[in-house]
């Protein structure tokens, strides 16, 4: 396995997740993009982890690990876009901006 063959999809899973991250208003199409930019960090990860030391299971481990991680992580992010769409009926980042503390 070359570096090209997990490389190629990994910049582009992490350019589309970058240009959906950048161009959308929406709260949830941005958390899309950048779970797209993360699987895109996760897949080149674990090809150079498959690459530096093939025998052993411990890429597959750390990366099952990172996935949960990042379930969990849309998980609560939906829970606060939920919990701002029913308080303020806001459902666009520039709306939602005055949270701030």
């Amino acid at each position: 396995m070359t570096p090209q063959e997990f490389l190629l999809p990994a910049a582009a899973l992490f350019a589309v997740g970058l240009y959906g991250a950048l161009s959308q208003q929406s709260i949830v199409m941005l958390m899309m993009g950048l779970e797209l930019m993360i699987n895109g960090l996760v897949l080149a990860a674990g090809g150079f982890w498959r690459l530096v030391a093939p025998a052993g299971a411990d890429g597959q481990v750390l990366i099952l690990v990172a996935v949960t991680v990042m379930a969990l992580e849309m998980v609560m992010g939906f829970a606060v876009t939920t919990a701002i769409f029913r308080a303020r009926e806001v459902d666009m980042t520039d709306a939602a901006g005055d949270l701030r503390g």
